[in-house]
């Protein structure tokens, strides 16, 4: 699995997650503010589109996983 593609996974899954545990309807509601998260990892996505800088991506590499070749 390439880094791309796990954050691509992990972004989706705290949107999701953060969305259900934010919004009132959701049966795994508890708090209304986790919806900030969800907005900083929109906000995160957004910023390392234009500067390609991203958390995970540096922490993936550490650990050794592999680049998309169209971004090596």
């Amino acid at each position: 699995m390439t880094i791309n593609r796990i954050v691509r996974i992990v972004a989706g899954f705290f949107v999701l997650l953060s969305l259900g545990l934010g919004v009132s309807g959701s049966p795994i509601f508890i708090n209304a503010n986790f919806l900030w998260f969800t907005a900083f990892v929109g906000a995160n996505l957004f910023q390392s589109g234009f500067t390609n800088l991203c958390p995970l991506v540096a922490i993936l590499k550490k650990f050794g996983f592999k680049e998309d070749c169209a971004s090596c």
